[in-house]
């Protein structure tokens, strides 16, 4: 497959909201139930290493990052969010993609990148591992969606290019 990645703009949205939607439909992506509004999707992630990827000129793909604090001393760390569209998933865009992100993130100063995954979502746990990313531990039951408690895994990698 050829992939393309390109920042993010506000006419992939409707893209974006469709891929993120399958990724809620699973159940096991994200404590989310709807998609939110464009607005508030963008006030959530960082400006920067906004990531899509293309196919054929079709969006198949994004990840972003969110700040995992305002404090100073932690402005190198952030939260991946990454979603592939349903039909392109075991075809090796999320490998892809979330090598560019990292590649990205550290273009732009940050030096950990951390991950918070259900317990259940083993494809996504395995993507992050092949990325470089370590399990931290687990935060068990911590939170509940459609009346099942569900596990929430903590990974994160720190980054070999910034000491």
């Amino acid at each position: 497959m050829n992939l393309t990645f390109r920042t993010f703009n506000k006419q992939d949205w409707t893209s974006v909201s469709k891929i993120y939607a399958e990724g809620i439909a699973t159940g096991i992506a994200t404590f989310e139930t709807k998609v939110p509004s464009i607005s508030a999707w963008d006030e959530k992630f960082l400006k920067q290493c906004r990531l899509i990827a293309e196919s054929d000129k079709k969006v198949v793909g994004f990840a972003v990052l969110s700040q995992v604090s305002k404090r100073e001393v932690y402005k190198g760390v952030a939260e991946v969010t990454i979603y592939i569209a349903k039909n392109q998933r075991g075809k090796g865009v999320g490998k892809q993609l979330l090598d560019a992100l990292v590649n990205e993130s550290e273009n732009n100063g940050f030096w950990t990148l951390q991950a918070g995954i259900f317990a259940e979502n083993n494809a996504s746990i395995q993507l992050h591992k092949q990325c470089g990313f370590r399990i931290v531990g687990v935060r068990e039951k911590i939170g509940k969606l459609n009346d099942t408690w569900h596990d929430n895994v903590l990974m994160e990698r720190r980054s070999k290019k910034i000491n």
